[in-house]
This record gives structure tokens, C-alpha cells and sequence, in this order.
């Protein structure tokens, strides 16, 4: 899958980062990542307009870094993925952080303005998640019945529509229950990577009731006994719960961990992404590039397992400050 060769790549990579117990899986943050240390010199206004699934972690991030430089002011608008290139190219905003990578129209109109491309960081992997009200009996979901499920097309090949939670293979009272679709808007990178990986680059139905954030989604499937839906992992509340996903009917299926998107067998793992606008003949000012370093440090991936997702390794972090010509 797609999503597979995105973290293929990097797979041992991270996976020796990150530590393996007799009991199972341990998620911790490379310890070969640096301590954030503060500096001087730091001040000034940012203001970060992107990924609505990105919006806690970065409010987390400024959180932990303005409490090291007080006079820093940000301010945060979380709106959707595909509102963070044009607010880049239109110098609105310092921080574009994105659920998806920018598409390659979205580059090519940050290169026309600025003779560049935009430079970017891959802060945390997050592992899309599937949910259903925690009442749901079902045991696990494969790629082309979600495309069933959410699609109008089913590109995937799937053979006939699904509507019904019997059409899943529920029986009793859940057989004949029609299935609530809840989804994001098409301002959101989660919005585009699901219609791209899951639906098979297929067109939505238009009963998904669209949401305009990743909490609205889950919070609509807690309330509605007979919904699926989808939102980033670190978004999981009481009320609900997350089904493993199949690539095929009849696959083995895999839960939404950090060992599971590390390793590619969960199919809907992906990096999340920072894009910002770096001059590559010049350095950046201290402000951002400070951040930058908080947000891969220790302190920073640390604010990463907090809020749900998963970290990226130092190896990782290295080659994106590397690029940025960060020390």
C-alpha cells in the first residue's frame, strides 16, 4: 500500500529506536534524541494555519516552548490541511502543519511565488484510525469494504455496495441497521489521504456527514449507536472504539499502534508533516529554527506520545534538520 512504502523506507530506522520488551511493544522516544536547551535571542510572533489534526499538538508544542520563552506570542488556526500552502504562499502564517504531503500543484504555486520549494519536517507518525460507537460489535474491516462503506465508486473492486451493518456480516439487531457515515471536510489532509488510500482516490458518498475537525468526527460517533468514521488515533475517547483494518477481506487485520504503523502492516499509517517557508541561501531566524529544534527534541516527541501519535526517531530528525541546515 501506499502508506506501506511511505514508512517502509525508514523501518529499521525507527524500529531501533524504540524499545522492545518481553512483554510487548514499549513506545518511548529515541533516546538519541537531543535535549531541548534554551537559548537567547528568541522572540517575536508566529502564527501557525494548517491541520486540524495537528491543531493539539501544535498548541502543545508553543504550550511547552513559550513557557521557555515567554515573550514569544503565536497564534494557532487549525482548519484543514489545504489551508496551509496558500497561507504560506501568501506570508500569513510561519507554520504550515499538514496531515498529507503538500500535493505537487500546492508545490509548484510555492516555487512560482517564491523560486523555492517549501521546506518541511516530519514531526509524528499517526496511524488513521477507523471508529465505531464502543457498543460495536465488529470484529475487524478490510480496505475495500471501507471503500464500500464510503465510497460511491468502489474503485477498489468490491462487489457490491455497503449500507447495512448486516452487509458486514452483523447479525440480530444489528443486521439491518443502516450505517452512519461520519468524515471530514474537504479542507482536511485526513479528508484527502482517506479518499486517496482507502477509497481507492474514489468520490465520497453524499450521505458522509462531514465534520469540520477531527474531535467533531469522533464526538458524532459516540452519540450515534450504528456510525463509522475516521480521525487520527490521538483523537480516541471513552466512547468509542478503533477496528482493526485488513488490506483484503480476509487478511489479517491490524490494530491502530505504534508497532503496527511503524512496521507498515497497518495500512493507514502516515507521517505527519511542518511546512514552512525557508529561503535555501539564507538560515532561519531564531524564533522558528529554536522551534524546529524544540519540536525534535526529547521534550518535544515527548508532547508527541502525550497527545496520541507516535514519534519520530533521531535518525529522522537529523536528516530534516540537516535540510534546514539546523544545528
Amino acid at each position: 500500500m501506499k502508506s506501506g512504502r511511505l514508512l517502509n523506507a525508514f523501518l529499521l530506522l525507527l524500529v531501533a529506536s524504540f524499545l522492545f520488551t518481553s512483554t510487548g511493544f514499549a513506545l518511548e522516544v529515541d533516546h538519541k534524541l537531543p535535549d531541548y536547551r534554551k537559548t537567547s535571542g528568541v522572540s517575536g510572533s508566529v502564527k501557525s494555519i494548517g491541520s486540524d489534526t495537528l491543531n493539539n499538538l501544535m498548541t502543545y508544542w508553543f504550550e511547552g516552548f513559550r513557557a521557555l520563552y515567554p515573550s514569544v506570542k503565536v497564534e494557532i488556526e487549525g482548519k484543514g490541511s489545504s489551508t496551509a500552502p496558500p497561507s504560506l504562499i501568501q506570508s500569513t502564517s510561519q507554520f504550515g502543519p499538514m496531515s498529507r504531503a503538500m500535493k505537487s500543484k500546492e508545490v509548484d504555486a510555492f516555487e512560482k511565488k517564491f523560486g523555492y520549494k517549501p521546506a518541511v519536517i516530519r514531526v509524528a507518525v499517526d496511524a488513521l484510525a477507523v471508529f465505531v460507537h464502543k457498543d460495536n460489535p465488529i470484529e475487524s474491516i478490510s480496505l475495500k469494504q471501507l471503500d464500500a462503506i464510503f465510497s460511491k465508486n468502489r474503485k477498489s473492486g468490491y462487489a457490491k455496495d455497503i449500507r447495512t451493518w448486516g452487509d458486514l456480516g452483523l447479525t440480530g439487531t444489528w443486521a439491518n441497521k443502516p450505517i452512519s457515515l461520519y468524515g471530514r471536510n474537504s479542507a482536511s489532509g485526513t479528508y484527502g489521504y482517506f479518499k486517496d488510500v482507502a477509497l481507492f482516490k474514489g468520490d465520497y458518498k453524499d450521505s458522509v456527514k462531514e465534520q469540520p475537525g477531527s474531535s467533531a468526527v469522533v464526538q458524532g460517533i459516540a452519540t450515534d449507536k450504528y456510525a463509522i468514521g475516521y480521525s487520527g488515533v490521538g483523537y480516541k475517547t471513552a466512547d468509542v472504539r478503533i477496528v482493526p483494518l485488513s488490506v483484503d477481506t480476509g487478511d489479517t487485520a491490524y490494530d491502530a499502534n505504534a508497532e503496527n504503523a511503524y512496521s507498515g502492516d497497518y495500512p493507514l499509517a502516515r507521517f505527519l508533516y511542518v511546512y514552512l517557508n525557508k529561503n535555501p541561501n539564507t538560515n532561519l531566524e531564531p524564533l522558528r529554527a529554536e522551534f524546529v529544534k524544540y519540536v525534535l527534541s526529547k521534550q518535544g516527541q515527548q508532547i508527541v506520545i502525550k497527545d496520541g501519535f507516535y514519534p519520530v526517531s533521531n535518525m529522522l530528525a537529523e536528516q530534516d534538520k540537516v535540510a534546514l541546515n539546523i544545528r
